[in-house]
C-alpha cells in the first residue's frame, strides 16, 4: 500500500475523543514538551495489529514519519522495525540511516522508546557506538533520549559500559524526560547486576536529580532503596 491508502485506514480508526485525551497526556499545550503535536486518538494495540498486516517499503515509511500525526509516526515507526527486523544487511542499514536522518520526526518520549533499541541499538551492537556520543551531545532532547534508551539493547546483551558511560554525560541533563529515561536505563542494569549499577550511583547519588535517583533505585530492596533517598548509604 502507498503512504496516503495506510493513511486513509489510520484515519478511518480516529477517536476524536481519544485524541483529546491523547493531546493532554503527551503535553502538547504552549511551553510543554509535545507542544503543536497532533493526535488521531487510535490506541497502540491498533496500530500493531494494523502494522502485523502490512509490508511497506522505505518511501512508504519515510512518508509516513514526515505525518503531522503522532500516531501516523509511530504506525511508522512500527513498520520501520518490521522492514529492520526482515530485512536484509543492506536493508537494516538502510533503515537505521533513515531512523536517524528523520529524528525530527521520532519527536517524542514514546515514539523514541518503541524504537530506539530495536533499530540504532541492535545495528550497533556488533559496530562502533561513536554516534550515540554524537546523539547524547545534540541540543534535542530527542535525540539525547535516543541515545541512552537504544543502550537497552546493549543492556539485554548484558554490555553496560556505554549505557554508564552515557548515563554520566547525561545525569546532570536539564529535562525531566532524561532524568526519567537515565534512570530507567540505570534500573535495567540493576536488574541484571545491581553491583554494576550501585558502583554507578555511590559516588554520584547525592547530586542526582531526585527524578533519576527515584527511577534508577525502584527495584532494590525497600531498606537499601530508603537509604538512598535519605542519603546515608
Amino acid at each position: 500500500m502507498t503512504s496516503t491508502m495506510l493513511s486513509a485506514q489510520l484515519r478511518a480508526l480516529a477517536s476524536p475523543e481519544m485524541a483529546v485525551v491523547l493531546q493532554r497526556f503527551f503535553k502538547t499545550g504552549p511551553g510543554e514538551y509535545g507542544e503543536g503535536d497532533r493526535f488521531l486518538g487510535i490506541k497502540v494495540p491498533m496500530l500493531r495489529a494494523l502494522a502485523k498486516q502490512q509490508d511497506a517499503s522505505l518511501a512508504t515509511i519515510s512518508a509516513l514519519l514526515a505525518s503531522e500525526f503522532h500516531e501516523e509516526r509511530v504506525f511508522a515507526l512500527l513498520l520501520l522495525m518490521q522492514f529492520y527486523k526482515h530485512g536484509t544487511v543492506h536493508d537494516k542499514t538502510a533503515a537505521y540511516e533513515l531512523y536517524l536522518s528523520r529524528t525530527r520526526h521520532i519527536n517524542n518520549w514514546d515514539l523514541v522508546d518503541v524504537s530506539a533499541p530495536h533499530i540504532v541499538g541492535h545495528y550497533l551492537a556488533d559496530k562502533p557506538r561513536e554516534r550515540l556520543y554524537e546523539l547524547a551531545a545534540s541540543a534535542s532532547l530527542w535525540e539525547r533520549r535516543i541515545a541512552i534508551i537504544a543502550t537497552f539493547h546493549f543492556i539485554r546483551l548484558h554490555q553496560f559500559d556505554d549505557t554508564l558511560h552515557l548515563a554520566a554525560l547525561l545525569c546532570d541533563d536539564r529535562h525531566d524526560l532524561m532524568h526519567k529515561a537515565v534512570g530507567w536505563m540505570l534500573r535495567e542494569v540493576g536488574k541484571r547486576d545491581q553491583a554494576v549499577e550501585e558502583a554507578f550511583l555511590l559516588p554520584r547519588y547525592r547530586t542526582l536529580p531526585r527524578t533519576l535517583l527515584r527511577y534508577a533505585i525502584e527495584r532494590f530492596p525497600e531498606e537499601r532503596r530508603l537509604a538512598y533517598l535519605r542519603g546515608t548509604v
